[in-house]
């Protein structure tokens, strides 16, 4: 893919870095050239110096073959604009958006942007781990999924993931070993043991 990344701070460079290394085409703006110094060394794509929210700049920095775009600086208002010119300017589909106003979010996820906000990530975060709480919620846009981790119980000892009946707006997301190894339920049946534990996703916005 062809993937331009507005803003080359600790995310973006690691993405840049990360992306590059699979074999995508990156390229990152930012309009400190200091920035730059951040990428891995390994990083094979291009950079920009410039505003990332300047249509010129944006051209020069190949967004019109791009496949993809990640506004992902640490301005709110520069990801926006970066987003809506890569949407409604040069067309790009599959544009993330980072926003670090929880209620920003809420407004521009209305505005068919894909946001995503770190800040409501950690609170979640915390908060569950603040209060050992066996459920956690991650937003996507206006959309939240909480993921509940629980026991397996014990009418499901010996049963696969694929019998287990849940809610329609559920879904067996996983099974969580007590080796802390990880199993997707999506890949494979997994057979339950007593030391197991379901992870259970539900859409709950």
């Amino acid at each position: 893919m062809n993937i331009l990344i507005a803003g080359c701070g600790q995310v973006g460079s690691a993405l840049a870095g990360l992306l590059s290394r699979e074999g995508h085409d990156v390229s990152i703006v930012d309009r400190n050239e200091s920035a730059f110094r951040l990428l891995p060394e390994d990083y094979t794509g291009y950079i920009t110096v410039g505003l990332p929210s300047d249509q010129d700049i944006l051209r020069k920095a190949g967004i019109e073959n791009c496949d993809a775009v990640a506004a992902v600086s640490p301005d709110d208002n520069v990801n926006i604009m970066v987003s809506q010119l890569a949407q409604k300017i040069f067309g790009v589909k599959t544009v993330i958006t980072r926003i670090y106003d929880p209620a920003r979010e809420q407004v521009f996820a209305q505005f068919g942007l894909d946001t995503i906000c770190p800040t409501n990530i950690t609170v979640d975060s915390i908060y569950s781990a603040l209060l050992a709480q066996e459920s956690q919620s991650i937003n996507f846009g206006c959309n939240a999924i909480s993921f509940r981790n629980i026991p397996v119980p014990d009418h499901l000892i010996g049963v696969t993931t694929a019998d287990i009946q849940v809610a329609d707006n559920e879904e067996v997301f996983a099974v969580l070993h007590a080796n802390n190894g990880l199993d997707l339920a999506s890949r494979a049946p997994v057979r339950l043991t007593e030391d197991d534990r379901l992870i259970i996703a539900r859409i709950t916005d």
